[in-house]
């Protein structure tokens, strides 16, 4: 039988560990994703022609489905939103029985109010961890890796070559528009990502240097200002 090198295996071993902790970084759950296969045409064709037969054709779709996002983990960068996500997957639940309770019975009302609920939760679901703006997004990803795994790693130098990334992630964070509904929040994200972007300035500056300390502690306020930032939008 051919044996692999030690080194080779290493390497598999390495980059199977970076694919693994790039999955954490990517703010989605593919479970979820899929539900909309099926809540949209639910929604958008047979709830508003009033098919009931197509509403109670959908009940083992929508169990199938369903059942693969209350197995569903979420990926590491948004364990911060974990709380939000568990308090909209019991709502969601409570839909998904709603419906088929609905879809087994003869009051067809009670199956499009169901159909309503399910979708309304749905959506709530989403929004829980969906990410508020691209820009944040984008810049969330990069720290994501600077705070769980540069720095407790004490890889400096992974923070330093990224520290001028982040810089202009944060200046597009700064340049982001809200949407109409989110207009009234526009004050208080223009002070909170002014002071993201006067973090991660702080961070570039100690990355000149050599003071580890100085850089950890550059990191940490700006975990804090970024976690400040999205604190606006709960």
């Amino acid at each position: 039988m051919h044996k692999r090198s030690p080194i080779i295996f290493a390497l598999i071993v390495l980059f199977s560990g970076f694919a693994a902790f790039a999955q954490e970084t990517e703010s989605r759950v593919p479970e979820l994703e899929a539900f909309h296969e099926i809540i949209y045409p639910i929604w958008h064709t047979a709830y508003p022609e009033k098919d009931i037969a197509a509403l109670k054709g959908f009940v083992p779709e929508i169990n199938k489905l369903a059942g693969e996002i209350f197995e569903a983990r979420l990926p590491g960068i948004l364990r911060e939103k974990e709380a939000k996500w568990l308090a909209g997957l019991e709502e969601f639940k409570k839909s998904v029985e709603a419906y088929g309770a609905a879809a087994h019975g003869a009051d067809d009302q009670a199956l499009l109010n169901a159909a309503e609920v399910l979708h309304a939760r749905y959506e709530m679901l989403v929004r829980a961890i969906r990410p508020v703006l691209k820009e944040m997004d984008d810049f969330h990803k990069v720290l994501y890796v600077v705070f769980h795994k540069s720095l407790p790693d004490k890889k400096f130098a992974e923070i330093k070559a990224v520290s001028g990334d982040l810089k202009s992630k944060a200046e597009a964070v700064t340049k982001a528009t809200l949407s109409k509904r989110m207009e009234a929040r526009s004050a208080a994200f223009q002070a909170a990502s002014a002071d993201l972007l006067r973090a991660v300035t702080e961070l570039e500056t100690a990355c000149r240097g050599d003071d580890n300390a100085a850089i950890e502690s550059a990191v940490l306020t700006l975990h804090t200002k970024y976690q400040a930032l999205e604190k606006i939008f709960d």
